[in-house]
């Protein structure tokens, strides 16, 4: 009898797992939502979603946390995505927040609305009665999000405690919560930043025009790129200049910073990223900067 040897490929083996993690949660969670900002780790989320449920439509919805400082680019596209889908969008706005006096705006050169997010998910999550948030954050992103489970349980003030993890031993994953409480999933977790590219490639993924290289006007600020917006509180001593960028990330326009790069093709993108040694939110997040431990104390309060 001949032998025949069955192997996947690297992706297949990330995109089974991910497909897994999505069933497991839609069957173990009454209301699960899927955060959706329109940058590559989300649309990647998306198309999973799609492959783990069709040819039945996604069960849950999509959120996006609106700061109100995003690229224009990325809304559209997002709006766009969405209707193709045919996925209900929730949008949580921060701008709500402020006006409602839920958070505080930060004044200054270096205000954000990066961090206000974080009130805001909480209140979208509790008002829509979310028990599982799927998330498109990957272990080799940042430190923090290297301590995190597939299954992140929050408590009741959807505080993340990184000593009090559960196992998650032969990927067995303990879904168990009481009211009030929540957790965060990670379908990604196992993914690098080449493996969503390579898989964008590989499912012909659209891609909102950011991440590729383009002509922007930017200015520099603490040796990053940001891109000269209304809301980016730009220096009288940070005079704006063109040049030619692309962003790694998608997030708040003003702590998103792009990279000098002429890679304007998915081939010459990934060729790009297979020989970088620095982590996309380490070279482009100016909100990451703040202290060496920045992430992991936004994500104790409750952010992504």
């Amino acid at each position: 009898m001949q032998r025949c040897d069955y192997l996947l490929s690297q992706l297949d083996v990330l995109e089974a797992e991910s497909i897994h993690i999505f069933r497991e949660v839609a069957a173990e969670f009454e209301r699960p939502v899927l955060l959706f900002s329109g940058g590559k780790d989300s649309i990647v989320m998306l198309r999973l979603a799609q492959k783990a449920f069709w040819p039945a439509p996604i069960p849950f919805p999509v959120m996006h946390v609106d700061t109100g400082h995003n690229f224009p680019e990325v809304i559209d596209f997002r709006d766009r995505r969405v209707a193709e889908t045919g996925v209900r969008l929730v949008v949580a706005s921060v701008q709500e927040s402020i006006d409602t006096g839920r958070v505080v705006e930060e004044k200054g050169r270096r205000a954000s609305r990066n961090r206000l997010q974080t009130v805001t998910l909480l209140d979208a999550i509790e008002s829509n009665a979310f028990d599982a948030a799927f998330g498109g954050a990957r272990r080799d992103e940042e430190k923090a999000r290297a301590k995190e489970r597939v299954v992140s349980f929050r408590d009741e003030f959807g505080q993340w405690d990184p000593k009090n993890q559960r196992p998650e031993l032969w990927n067995l994953y303990n879904t168990r919560i009481s009211r009030g409480e929540h957790v965060r999933v990670f379908p990604l977790s196992n993914w690098t930043e080449l493996d969503v590219w390579d898989y964008i490639r590989r499912e012909e993924l659209e891609l909102p025009s950011i991440y590729f290289a383009h002509t922007r006007a930017v200015f520099e600020r603490d040796g990053m790129l940001l891109a000269d917006l209304p809301y980016a509180n730009r220096g009288d001593d940070e005079p704006a200049f063109e040049a030619t960028v692309r962003y790694r990330t998608v997030g708040d326009a003003s702590c998103t910073g792009a990279v000098k790069s002429s890679a304007s093709t998915l081939e010459q993108v990934i060729e790009e990223i297979a020989v970088t040694r620095v982590t996309e939110r380490g070279q482009t997040r100016a909100d990451d900067r703040a202290s060496e431990a920045a992430m992991e104390d936004r994500k104790k309060e409750g952010y992504f």
